[in-house]
């Protein structure tokens, strides 16, 4: 299959409006990452996702709309919660778990009973989504467990030959995928962080969100994921990642005590030039929003260098910052080191 990438245009919107109500996939940038589309109603159009991504088919999408109205058929009710968040929060990086509806592919949603939804920002998935109709599953656009893509080029490093069509919007704002939160049961409870925190939804909601134990651990043996973003390993480069959780001076001292070919440093902008093996900067200590950023294109970075072997620093883990080591843990597969 050829994969032609095109810049956003009227012409280029119009052939992706076209591909996916023929039951074909669509590339395209989003306010967080590069996503791949198909219609959310269209079992078989989804399942191409799957087998373009090479992702288990227990792992459930996200669905994107661009107003309230397309809840309807996609959730059999709307929360009060969930109206109190919308009016905060959409359109933007928040994805909202609620009652599955009828119209909804089981492929989709993983055969659960409940579907991920949110209203995306970005002009292009809204022109989109506008000129075809079509409400589309999306996930991030990178091949299964490796760090999703925040521009085209490395959307097409992934894609290509996998889909027709990726447009190339540019970089991405945030660089990380949405937050999650699940509006089933007693209480909201936050699945995956993202650029729209904890704290934010407590304001907008009145209440405390829980969180799951599943952001900064792993799943539990047997436990359903109900988001995008649970499973053990994610957003991994090829390298060993490992993260070391302690003073700058205490990281310094592992590297050069670790100092060999092939092991690289991912660390905080201005430490490079300070440390014995060479780095990656992703962000400022004291900026999640530019760790977030950067993060995933860094990983990617790491891949090129030809990193064996990374340490990373630790990023905190409230606010943004919880998205950021969530990403992060994941990529090395939970190893962390107190140093």
């Amino acid at each position: 299959m050829e994969t032609k990438v095109l810049p956003v245009n009227d012409e280029s919107i119009a052939l992706a409006a076209d591909l996916l109500q023929r039951g074909e996939l669509v590339a395209l940038p989003t306010e967080t990452v590069y996503g791949i589309a198909a219609d959310a109603r269209n079992g078989e159009a989804v399942k191409k996702i799957f087998e373009a991504k090479g992702r288990p088919q227990d792992n459930p999408l996200i669905v994107h709309i661009c107003g309230l109205e397309m809840l309807h058929g996609i959730v059999s009710e709307v929360p009060e919660r969930a109206k109190k968040l919308a009016a905060a929060f959409w359109p933007g990086p928040l994805t909202m778990v609620m009652p599955r509806g009828p119209e909804v592919s089981e492929v989709t949603c993983a055969g659960l009973d409940t579907v991920g939804v949110r209203m995306p920002s970005h002009p292009v998935v809204q022109a989109v989504i506008r000129k075809s109709g079509v409400a589309f599953a999306a996930p991030s656009a990178n091949l299964s467990g490796k760090p999703s893509p925040t521009n085209a080029a490395d959307t097409y490093t992934d894609m290509n030959g996998r889909l027709p069509l990726i447009l190339d919007g540019g970089e991405c704002t945030y660089g990380v995928e949405s937050t999650v939160v699940s509006l089933i049961g007693e209480h909201p409870m936050l699945l995956r962080p993202g650029y729209i925190t904890k704290e934010q939804m407590e304001q907008a909601l009145g209440e405390d969100v829980l969180v799951s134990h599943a952001i900064l651990e792993k799943l539990n043996e047997g436990e359903v994921a109900r988001s995008p973003g649970m499973k053990y390993k994610h957003y991994a480069p090829k390298a060993d990642v490992t993260i070391l959780h302690g003073s700058f001076s205490a990281y310094r001292k592992y590297l050069a005590a670790h100092a060999e070919d092939g092991v690289w440093g991912l660390c905080f902008d201005g430490e490079a030039d300070k440390l014995p093996v060479p780095c990656i900067e992703y962000g400022r200590q004291d900026d999640p929003a530019t760790q977030a950023h950067r993060l995933f294109s860094a990983l990617r970075e790491l891949d090129r260098a030809g990193a064996k072997v990374v340490y990373a620093r630790c990023p905190e883990k409230d606010g943004v910052s919880m998205a950021v080591y969530n990403r992060l843990i994941r990529a090395a597969a939970f190893r962390v080191v107190e140093l």
